[in-house]
């Protein structure tokens, strides 16, 4: 049983522009989201699912000077670019991540997926309802479900999100992975979207100056620096809701 983690990057994101390549702390944001995750105990594989598109080659030059397993396909159609992904590489159980979650926890990509082999899910996820600070997000479930929901007449937001199939249809079995109290804090937000963002989280980078830190860690620091959650509050985020 293959479990490869996919993380979705691209250089033309419309409100920051080439933000996995940007800065942070001792490295850059791509860098340190990969780093992070291959500390994973479970996945086999980590791979970029990026673009065709000219200016993500700056993303698979990183891949190939790093041995980094890379997939380019569509921009537009992000379901098509995951599902091709995972057939490349053979796939047998989906951790699907953003690339714009470069601090995102090793620990919580491992429970979540703890979670899904341990039951009979269809899917598992730690973002239908949020616990945990934003940018902490995973989702675990099958290709072979994936491949399931590519035969149906895919709509934008299919196309778009990926997975709202899995939620919203009421055909799965889904669950929720929920924060302990230790670390139940969704009012922080920790995705890189905005320059706000890229402030907030060049703050924390900064103040570790080293890829190993966990969330635990970050909760701490901003608790005890509250002023730091003033700086992206208004940012008024994409997504499903």
């Amino acid at each position: 049983m293959k479990i490869n983690v996919s993380i979705e990057a691209r250089m033309t994101s419309s409100r920051l522009p080439g933000k996995v390549m940007l800065p942070l702390g001792n490295t850059f944001v791509l860098d340190m989201m990969v780093q992070r995750i291959k500390k994973s105990k479970y996945v086999n594989d980590i791979i970029i699912a990026t673009t065709i598109n000219k200016e993500d080659d700056a993303i698979v030059d990183f891949c190939k000077s790093n041995n980094i397993s890379y997939f380019r396909g569509s921009e537009d159609n992000v379901f098509e670019r995951v599902l091709q992904t995972h057939e490349e590489y053979e796939t047998d159980i989906i951790v699907e991540l953003t690339g714009d979650c470069p601090f995102l926890d090793y620990t919580i990509v491992d429970k979540v997926i703890e979670v899904y082999l341990n039951n009979s899910y269809d899917y598992v996820s730690n973002w239908i309802e949020h616990t945990y600070p934003i940018g902490m997000s995973v989702q675990v479930y099958k290709y072979e479900a994936l491949k399931e929901i590519s035969k149906k007449e895919l709509q934008y937001v299919d196309k778009e999100h990926v997975t709202p199939e899995f939620y919203t249809s009421g055909k799965y079995n889904i669950f929720n992975v929920e924060a302990p109290s230790s670390l139940y804090y969704p009012e922080l937000s920790i995705t890189l979207d905005t320059k706000e963002d890229y402030e907030i989280m060049s703050a924390i980078a900064n103040h570790f100056n080293t890829i190993d830190f966990t969330l635990d860690d970050i909760i701490k620091y901003v608790k005890s620096n509250p002023e730091l959650l003033d700086i992206n509050v208004l940012i008024e985020r994409k997504g499903l809701s």
